[in-house]
């Protein structure tokens, strides 16, 4: 079960001039590598929920991405892409000497994952891909469920709103609380480490690349689809999802029936983060995939 832990080793790693902050956990002869959601969050509140997998004889990195954490904070919205990242992710696993890694990758951090399987698939011994989806405009149709579920009323307030571009509207919000509170954390009290990565979330690469908020995209993520390319990821591939998570169990479905070597788990009672909502189902389900695909 997750807990704090203290990070054994800090390393600061330079990537393209700036300061790259990564932290490592055990000392494990196998790495689980976690890129975090957001964009633009912390990895508190991921790295805390895996830390402990140290316990497991596993060793654990994570890294603050750039524009967050203890990371440098440029304001160049060049600097926000994915493929951008991909290549920021490869420079800390090489600095770092991690070798082929499970990577695990939740949320925003699963896009990435996706995109890092495809352009370096030799780096990997496992993927994970937690609470994520691998095709945006099918996402957006779900988060519309998602959001119909509000009344049509409420539906027509968003929309005005976003129309006017009035996000912060306490009416707006309202309806943005409650989606989260139904659809990223159903905790009556979100953890510790969930609230240190949201209150210190850098909005400029989140704004960039998703949009405003959690159910409405509209940065330059929002056309991005790698489902045609799915099939090129050879190596045990884990997809979890939580049954109301806001990335749905058919975004996850749609993964799974799209990679050769894929296994798929929804976590009742949770929605997107499983690891925090119900941690009895989730640890036993991860270390078990990992224990099936340790080295040859």
């Amino acid at each position: 079960m997750w807990r704090d832990i203290e990070p054994e080793a800090r390393h600061e790693i330079e990537v393209d001039g700036y300061k790259v902050m990564a932290y490592s956990f055990g000392a494990g002869p196998e790495t689980l590598f976690c890129l975090n959601g957001g964009p633009g969050l912390p990895c508190d509140y991921l790295r805390e929920a895996h830390s402990c997998l140290i316990d497991k004889g596993y060793r654990v990195v994570a890294f603050d991405q750039l524009g967050t954490g203890a990371s440098d904070r440029p304001t160049d919205p060049s600097l926000w892409t994915i493929g951008r990242y991909v290549e920021e992710t490869e420079t800390v696993r090489k600095a770092l000497g991690l070798g082929r890694v499970h990577m695990l990758g939740h949320s925003w951090g699963g896009w990435l994952a996706i995109d890092y399987a495809l352009t370096y698939p030799e780096n990997l011994q496992t993927l994970i891909l937690e609470d994520t989806v691998a095709d945006m405009p099918h996402l957006v149709t779900e988060l519309e469920r998602l959001r119909a579920a509000l009344g049509p009323e409420t539906v027509a307030m968003m929309q005005k709103h976003e129309a006017q571009g009035t996000y912060d509207h306490p009416e707006y919000m309202a309806a943005i609380t409650i989606l989260n509170h139904r659809h990223v954390c159903r905790l009556p009290e979100w953890p510790a480490p969930l609230r240190r990565s949201l209150d210190d979330w850098n909005m400029g690469p989140y704004g960039t690349m998703q949009g405003p908020n959690e159910f409405l995209y509209t940065g330059n993520l929002k056309d991005w689809n790698r489902i045609p390319d799915l099939p090129g990821i050879k190596v045990p591939t884990l997809i979890t999802t939580g049954e109301h998570d806001e990335l749905t169990p058919a975004c996850a479905l749609k993964m799974k029936l799209a990679i050769p070597n894929a296994e798929l788990r929804v976590f009742a009672n949770a929605s997107h983060m499983p690891f925090y909502e119900n941690p009895a189902e989730y640890y036993p389900a991860l270390i078990d995939f990992l224990s099936r695909h340790g080295p040859n």
